[in-house]
């Protein structure tokens, strides 16, 4: 089993490249079905989902456009239960279907606040493709409605998730040993 280490905390591997490509290829096909008609607005959450988000507008066959956010609820490896906006969103969403990607949903603290913003700036509708979900950490109540990869509560970086910055850059996702 392949190992990295990232400021000296061991990772070994647990989702490989060709495993994330398909199951993004799976989820964009049932999207190019169900919002087919939509004209949707993708808005990807900064930094972690940047590269999920790029693979699977590649993927997309709809008219649609993509618009970015950062948000943040993470210090090192653990949450800190409070979100913090750092760029917000700069386009009128009022009546649009907005789809929100994410690199990862887990307890659902972020897309919780990122829903009510939304929502509080007129959203049609609202839903949400996210690359990993963790449902034993989840503890809301808003589907989660396109889910390429379901994964145990474990820390895991590369393909975007970060440990302290650092692992984005990594084709495969590793998991904390």
């Amino acid at each position: 089993m392949k190992r990295i280490e990232i400021n000296q905390k061991p990772f070994r591997l647990y989702i490989r490249a060709e495993e994330i490509k398909i199951a993004i290829a799976q989820i964009a096909s049932r999207m190019n079905v169900d919002l087919a008609d939509k004209k949707p607005l993708f808005l990807a959450v900064l930094n972690g989902s940047f590269i999920f988000a790029a693979d699977l507008m590649r993927e997309l066959k709809m008219e649609c456009e993509i618009s970015f956010v950062k948000l943040s609820s993470y210090q090192g490896t653990t949450t800190t239960g409070k979100v913090k906006e750092l760029i917000g969103l700069d386009r009128d969403i009022t009546g649009r279907t907005v789809v929100v990607i994410e690199d990862i949903v887990d307890t659902g603290i972020t897309l919780e606040t990122l829903y009510k913003q939304l929502n509080e700036r007129g959203a049609g509708r609202i839903q949400t493709a996210t690359l990993l979900f963790k449902p034993a950490a989840y503890t809301k109540k808003m589907e989660v409605d396109y889910v390429a990869i379901e994964v145990p509560n474990n820390f895991l970086v590369g393909y975007g998730l970060d440990f302290d910055g650092l692992g984005r850059n990594l084709g495969d996702i590793y998991t904390a040993e």
